[in-house]
Parts: structure tokens; C-alpha cells; sequence
């Protein structure tokens, strides 16, 4: 059974099903499926029309658009608990990202006639729903506003902050993020070089304000970091 697998503990704390009672979570448990993706899988590819909505088990995936050249703009990046997929479940039309695990990735995923059923039963869903969605608009207001009006070194730190926001954790005071995107991909995420992303990364470092230790970036002091580069 699902349950043995997939604890209601952990939709309890997936925004969108978190105002659920325990029952109601087990029901959900039993009309989805657990799926596993290896590192650099594509679970959601755009342009297709959607099937499925999914939530992270474990985890981390990115969001991403390409263009006609193959070049990859990072949208954002998703970890335990985040919802994806949604969105054309919801209007009907085609994938607006692809999706790519950056680590190996356990997925819960339900289908979109059973998505649509628990929209129409449990309008606290779909409730839940209007604020994921309204939040993820203002995140979008937000990298427009970033790319458009603000210089270099103000983008790379927007990235930074966006990081710390989707996938850090606090240690000791500090804010940890584990597992960066390689250097080009951030410096898409910036819409900077990489060159400028290296660049200006190595000035945060060389300011105390930051600490990279290999694969992980750490923000000494993530009050100080964000009143200075809002």
C-alpha cells in the first residue's frame, strides 16, 4: 500500500494539502503513485500538454526555458514538498518549462483527472492553490523587475537571495545552500556572463559576506546580505 511508502505527514506539510484532515490525506495517498528520476532526468519537458502534477518527495529539481538555440534560462529551483506541473492540469494548455532533476529525485505524482476530482471535493485545495500561484506571480514580478532595472552586481546577489529563499537551510546562524547549479546556469539565472557572475560572486566572497566551500555556498549573515542588496 501507498501508505507504507508515502507517510501523511509528509502531505501535511505540502502547502496546497496542508489544511487537509489525516483521512482525507490517506485518500490522496491511495490515488497517487511514487515515482523515482535518476540525476538529469527530465520529468516535465515544456511544450507538452500535462498529464500530471507532481510533489517532491526528496530531492531538487529546476525549472527551466530554452530557446531556439538550446540556451537554458533557470526559472527557479524546487525541493522537498514543492508542487510543479499544476499549472496546465488547470488551463489545458502545453508545459511552460521543462523540468530536470539536479539530484536523484522521489516524486509523488497524481493524475489530472484525480487532480481535477480534488480540486471540485476539497475547495481548501484549490484555495491553497490561488496562493501558490499568486506567490509564484510575485517571485516572476520580482526576476523581471531584477533583469530589467538593476545592475550586475544587484542580479548576481537577486540569485543568491532567490537560492537562499528556495533551497537553503539555516546552520548555526547562517544560511547554507548545498548542491549550486554549475556557474553558467546561475549566470543565465542572473542574465549576466558567467565571467560577470564569477566576477561579482568573488567580490561577495572577498567582502566576507559570503563562503564557498566547493559545491556549497554559505551567506554569513543573511539579514545583512539582503538589506544590502534588496
Amino acid at each position: 500500500m501507498l501508505q507504507e511508502t508515502i507517510d501523511v505527514k509528509f502531505l501535511r506539510q505540502v502547502s496546497i494539502f496542508g489544511g487537509l484532515n489525516e483521512e482525507d490525506l490517506f485518500k490522496i495517498v491511495n490515488i497517487g503513485s511514487r515515482k523515482n528520476y535518476p540525476k538529469g532526468s527530465v520529468i516535465v519537458m515544456e511544450a507538452e500538454i500535462g498529464a500530471a502534477m507532481f510533489t517532491i518527495i526528496s530531492g531538487k529539481v529546476k525549472v527551466v526555458r530554452s530557446d531556439g538555440e538550446g540556451r537554458e534560462v533557470i526559472l527557479s529551483i524546487l525541493s522537498e514538498s514543492d508542487v510543479f506541473g499544476e499549472l496546465s492540469l488547470l488551463d489545458g494548455h502545453a508545459r511552460s518549462a521543462s523540468v530536470i532533476t539536479t539530484t536523484p529525485t522521489d516524486v509523488f505524482v497524481i493524475h489530472r483527472q484525480d487532480f481535477m476530482h480534488l480540486l471540485h471535493e476539497y475547495p481548501s485545495i484549490s484555495i491553497a492553490l490561488l496562493s501558490e500561484l499568486a506567490l509564484r506571480l510575485r517571485k516572476a514580478d520580482a526576476q523581471i523587475k531584477n533583469l530589467s532595472l538593476k545592475g550586475a552586481e544587484e542580479r548576481v546577489a537577486s540569485v543568491v537571495l532567490q537560492l537562499a529563499e528556495e533551497v537553503g537551510r539555516v546552520k548555526h546562524g547562517r544560511v547554507v545552500i548545498d548542491d549550486l547549479p554549475v556557474q553558467q546556469d546561475l549566470a543565465n539565472m542572473a542574465g549576466t556572463s558567467r565571467e560577470t557572475f564569477s566576477r561579482m560572486l568573488h567580490t561577495f566572497i572577498n567582502q566576507g559576506e559570503v563562503t564557498q566551500q566547493g559545491n556549497t555556498l554559505i551567506i554569513n549573515d543573511y539579514e545583512a546580505f539582503s538589506n544590502l542588496h534588496k
